[in-house]
């Protein structure tokens, strides 16, 4: 599984970020330009999200949830990026 912390994420551009938390904490606060797909759904039928030729970043509130989801979804032939530490770790960042 390839992960990445948030002091190497906030030096990318032009990235895909999701936001596996529910509608409501992201709707609370969530990283810049991240979309919000709920862990269920991606877990249940990532076909309707990803595509697998494309590099997703992934968190969730604390990062154990994303490490789950990256281990199914990557032996699945998709290619999910776990960020360390979820929205916790970026938010101490700021």
């Amino acid at each position: 599984m390839k992960s990445i912390t948030v002091t190497e994420l906030r030096k990318l551009n032009d990235i895909n970020i999701i936001d596996i938390r529910s509608k409501e904490k992201y709707n609370d606060n969530h990283i810049l330009n991240a979309h919000n797909i709920p862990f269920d759904k991606l877990l249940i039928k990532p076909e309707n999200y990803l595509e697998k030729n494309i590099e997703y970043y992934i968190y969730c509130q604390k990062g154990i949830q994303t490490k789950q989801l990256c281990n199914i979804l990557n032996n699945k032939g998709y290619n999910l990026i776990n960020i360390i530490g979820g929205y916790e770790a970026w938010i101490l960042t700021e």
